[in-house]
């Protein structure tokens, strides 16, 4: 399993495994795929997927999903810890997310959850906030500092 940046021909089978996993897609674009990172499985096929949506010192973390037949090696943890390197990298201090069914595994990786109104307005002002995920998503945030 191999984990790198994710490239223009990488959208479609992005957006699949999205779809796959019951993740938005639709605001998913070229534009977003420079903070995009893609595991790869065996022969190349894109099997994991996550996204860091930057909006100056903070960004959204999207789009960590995992293709069924790579479930339970840790790759959902090798791609979140790829991402908040990637962060540490672009000098993002605190990563937030939004989910409906994956809170437990992010409380486990030490983000706490909090009130959705907390988020920076510019977070609060993306798709994912005012259109994709629901009222009833869990909002958290995590402060990303170096090892």
């Amino acid at each position: 399993m191999k984990i790198r940046a994710a490239r223009p021909e990488d959208l479609d089978a992005i957006i699949v495994l999205l779809t796959e996993n019951a993740l938005p897609a639709s605001d998913i674009s070229h534009e977003l795929l420079c903070d995009f990172a893609v595991a790869e499985g065996d022969g190349g096929f894109v099997v994991g997927s996550v996204g860091v949506e930057r909006y100056d010192s903070n960004a959204l973390l999207r789009s960590l999903a995992v293709a069924q037949t790579a479930r339970n090696a840790a790759l959902g943890s090798l791609l979140l810890a790829h991402a908040e390197g990637l962060a540490l990298d672009r000098a993002i201090s605190e990563l937030w997310l939004l989910t409906t069914t994956t809170s437990d595994f992010f409380r486990r990786k030490d983000y706490l959850d909090v009130a959705r109104s907390t988020a920076p307005a510019n977070l609060q002002a993306t798709t994912q906030f005012t259109q994709l995920c629901p009222a009833s998503a869990v909002c958290m945030r995590k402060i990303i500092r170096p090892r």
